[in-house]
């Protein structure tokens, strides 16, 4: 079974769109979304895409604790769809999570170290895909694969695309998409959102360091 596996869209729709095009090229056999997209620029454009999708969803901590900017701008039942979102589903053998079973908040890193992720995922064994920490990376400790997804809408991977993944018989494939970073900036500052400036010019204009965000995130601990 091929499962296409998009996290973190952050209501970037023009990303989520460019993927959903290569979708159509690959054809999978199911569509996983990961939670995190809303907490962006067009939460409710891009929530109607989700939606609209005919896939599985899993709630992330942006869909279990919505800023104001989403609450202003999703209707009261989407609030509620959101929310209402299973914390994990498990899909041809694979489970799929915003970043581990019981915590959307737990970091795990390509960085992190062994005995951290052993205790953030529990007994869990076989593969469990994950998001959040918006750079890929396949990581085995004992019987625990952790395989992060990429972000499609805010991707921390020293180059300026969306990043997602293919399942394909328990086995990742990462993925890579071009997008239109002159669309996307003009509909940024179209939206009005107060954080746009700031993600255009350091995640559109140029790329995030995966390097530096992995040490950024590891320091916190």
């Amino acid at each position: 079974m091929r499962v296409a596996a998009l996290y973190d869209v952050h209501a970037m729709p023009w990303a989520l769109a460019a993927v959903m095009a290569e979708l159509a090229r690959e054809s999978p056999d199911a569509i996983v979304f990961g939670g995190d997209f809303i907490y962006g620029p067009c939460p409710q454009e891009t929530l109607s895409r989700v939606r609209g999708a005919n896939a599985f969803v899993v709630r992330g901590n942006c869909e279990r604790e919505p800023s104001d900017w989403d609450r202003d701008r999703l209707t009261n039942e989407e609030l509620e769809w959101a929310a209402s979102l299973p914390a994990l589903v498990e899909v041809d053998g694979v489970t799929y999570c915003h970043a581990t079973p019981e915590s959307d908040l737990a970091a795990t890193t390509l960085a992190t170290p062994d005995a951290i992720v052993v205790r953030q995922f529990g007994v869990l064994s076989g593969t469990v895909v994950i998001g959040h920490t918006h750079h890929q990376f396949d990581r085995t400790v004992g019987n625990l694969r952790v395989v992060n997804a990429g972000s499609v809408g805010m991707a921390y991977e020293g180059e300026v695309a969306a990043f997602w993944a293919v399942i394909e018989d328990g086995e990742p494939r990462f993925m890579r998409t071009p997008i239109d970073v002159e669309q996307a900036v003009a509909g940024i500052r179209a939206s009005g959102w107060p954080r746009g400036e700031e993600y255009i010019s350091e995640n559109l204009l140029q790329a995030v360091s995966r390097d530096e965000w992995v040490a950024e995130v590891e320091s916190r601990r």
